[in-house]
């Protein structure tokens, strides 16, 4: 027994049509933002001799091609499923994510590699117009990462795409430092240093991406889904006599499913049984999209173990009067010789 269903988008509470849209308009406002910038940030960097500037203003370019990645993302989701993609487009934003992570990988590397030709080929760096361009910058990501903050952050996608302009908020925080330092100190080290503690910053928040959004590729459970404790809960409902073959996985993070079988108890209804399971699924677990598959109870084979009582009782009936046959020789032949 089972139940019919789609595998279509299935939305949840946070995840309505217009939280979707939300989250589509605040990355694609982010992007705009942030490409804009971009130019100025180049441009200032190369006359400025800054490595802080050019290292964000590289980092600004990828984020602005990371972040048109994502708002693409959230545009084919919203496509409906078909016959040949059960599931839409969704999983899409988490391959976005996952790529993104990935980038921000990139970026920190390359930042690392220029903070050490600059750190052994010193050179000079204007801190004046460092300082302004590291002004405008800071106020440009600020209204950027205000405007993703205030969408659910629980998304992957709309996570990868706030790392990176926190990483570009980060950088431009660097260079204010930098020039600052420049101007009264005329240490340009500094600049290359703070690039550096930056990439690390980012790497850090990178890997919690690209290990959350490799989870959801590889199929594996949603981490609050312990199967262990679900099989274990399951019995304690009514007309359940064992939970197993348990599969969790998720589209998205707003997505997760499950499949299991059931095997009732005897007399148990199976349709109230399997409304229970899911029910409670969703109910303690957080599993909004459920396939429960419905078996009956074992049955006991009474005609086997009658044929085996049949056959332990045949057997000993038949030991008993080989035992007797064998008694009545031995007395036969314990006779005097020549007795009748």
């Amino acid at each position: 027994m089972g139940a019919g269903h789609s595998h279509g988008p299935a939305i949840s509470a946070r995840d309505t049509p217009e939280t979707r849209r939300s989250k589509e308009r605040a990355i694609g406002i982010a992007a705009l933002l942030t490409g804009a910038f971009m130019f100025a940030e180049l441009a200032g960097g190369l006359v400025s001799g800054s490595l802080a500037l050019l290292a964000d203003a590289g980092h600004m370019l990828t984020d602005f091609a990371s972040l048109l990645l994502a708002w693409f993302a959230f545009r084919l989701a919203r496509r409906p499923s078909d016959w040949r993609r059960t599931y839409g487009f969704d999983r899409f934003s988490v391959l976005a994510a996952f790529v993104n992570g990935l980038a921000l990988f990139a970026i920190a590397i390359w930042i690392c590699f220029e903070a050490w030709q600059r750190l052994s080929q010193p050179s000079e760096v204007l801190g004046g117009l460092m300082l302004w361009v590291a002004l405008a910058g800071l106020v440009v990501n600020i209204l950027s990462f205000r405007v993703l903050s205030r969408v659910d952050s629980d998304n992957l996608n709309v996570r990868a795409a706030a790392l990176h302009v926190l990483g570009d908020l980060l950088g431009s925080v660097a260079a204010l430092v930098a020039s600052l330092v420049i101007i009264f100190t005329g240490w340009t080290p500094i600049d290359p240093i703070l690039s550096v503690l930056v990439a690390l910053l980012i790497l850090r928040s990178a890997w919690a991406v690209i290990r959350e959004s490799g989870h959801i590729l590889l199929e594996a459970a949603p981490a609050d889904f312990d199967t262990r404790a679900v099989a274990f809960d399951l019995k304690t409902l009514p007309g359940v006599a064992a939970a197993d073959h348990i599969h969790a996985w998720s589209i998205t993070q707003e997505r997760p499913m499950a499949t299991l079988e059931i095997e009732l108890a005897p007399g148990a209804d199976g349709e109230a049984v399997r409304r229970a399971v899911k029910e409670r699924l969703e109910q303690t677990f957080g599993m909004t999209h459920s396939t429960v598959e419905v078996r009956e109870p074992r049955a006991v084979d009474h005609d086997h173990d009658h044929d085996h009582d049949h056959d332990h009782d045949h057997d000993h009936d038949h030991d008993h009067d080989h035992d007797h046959d064998h008694d009545h020789d031995h007395d036969h032949d314990e006779r005097a010789p020549g007795q009748a």
